[in-house]
């Protein structure tokens, strides 16, 4: 698997995949957000930041832009896996991807920050480094935060796993909140 960024805001990048295969699939083509991807390994990214790939090129997609509501902070707005390849840790992958090459690649983004509805994208957060900032936003998203300062806290992540405990939930959603609110928080990825 290779990464790679189509394009920041400014370059209006613009990405058309299957709406079979990805969720937000639209939110990808409008030319408003910076765009990275996660695509197979012999797969070049195009140049002008306008792509129409072959059905199986994209693993993943993001989107981001500025955040209006914190200075100095890229928001993730969107983020989708193909459905065939979930569970396979590709998402969380590039997420710490978008994370790194926005806050270290002097961009003027100090951190990345995302809202999550569900518990699965929760934890996918989670294992790409962020942290649960104790904020809620828009239709009951979790507002996280990366890169984190320091340890990321055990009572933070449980607390955000909590709030999710409390909401009608799909049966998969449920059982997540359950099989991880005793654990300790995620191990990070490792982008080496």
């Amino acid at each position: 698997m290779e990464l790679g960024v189509l394009g920041w805001p400014d370059d209006s990048p613009r990405l058309t995949v299957d709406h079979e295969q990805f969720a937000y699939a639209g939110n990808f083509a409008t030319g408003r957000t910076g765009i990275a991807v996660a695509v197979e390994d012999d797969v070049a990214l195009p140049e002008d930041g306008i792509w129409e790939p072959a059905s199986g090129e994209v693993l993943a997609a993001a989107s981001f832009d500025e955040d209006r509501a914190a200075q100095a902070a890229l928001r993730i707005r969107y983020v989708s896996v193909r459905e065939d390849r979930r569970g396979e840790r590709i998402g969380p992958t590039l997420l710490a991807f978008v994370v790194d090459h926005a806050v270290g690649a002097d961009r003027g983004y100090d951190r990345v920050r995302i809202g999550v509805n569900n518990p699965i994208a929760y934890q996918a957060c989670y294992q790409a480094g962020f942290e649960f900032t104790g904020e809620e936003s828009g239709m009951g998203e979790l507002v996280l935060e990366a890169p984190a300062g320091g340890e990321r806290s055990r009572e933070d992540y449980r607390d955000g796993l909590a709030r999710f405990g409390e909401r009608d939930l799909p049966e998969r959603q449920t059982a997540v909140v359950q099989r991880h609110l005793g654990t300790t928080v995620p191990t990070t990825i490792d982008l080496e």
